[in-house]
């Protein structure tokens, strides 16, 4: 079992940059894979970039690749995601998530086992 929270949500402007944040509690985070997902109104929730255990592989969706930049710190039980040149497009509820059981990095929900509340990021035009 593991405790999910995210933060660092906003109001920006586009062209901006936020960084969300995820801090994980419950169990060893350095077992975890990670992700990031997005649900906009309206919209079914989608992948965003996911990270493997070690942070050594990476993964991103089209749309974000080359402005999204997922890290983590396993020392800080943290996993974070660099959102820069924001796009109208971006708006949405951001979720973390955490995988089990696997190595490298997955793209699908199902192979995520346990998600947070998620964070608001408006982007205006």
């Amino acid at each position: 079992q593991v405790q999910l929270v995210e933060s660092g949500g906003g109001l920006v402007q586009a062209g901006g940059s936020l960084r969300l944040s995820c801090a994980a509690s419950g169990r060893t985070f350095a077992n975890y894979p990670m992700g990031w997902f997005r649900q906009a109104p309206g919209k079914e929730r989608e992948f965003v970039a996911a990270i493997s255990r070690s942070g050594i592989s990476t993964h991103y969706a089209d749309s974000v690749k080359g402005r999204f930049t997922i890290s983590r710190d396993n020392a800080k039980n943290t996993v974070y995601l660099q959102i820069n040149t924001l796009k109208p497009e971006d708006t949405a509820v951001y979720y973390c998530a955490a995988g089990t059981y696997y190595y490298g990095v997955r793209s699908s929900q199902r192979d995520y086992d346990y998600w947070g509340q998620g964070t608001q990021v408006t982007v205006s035009s």
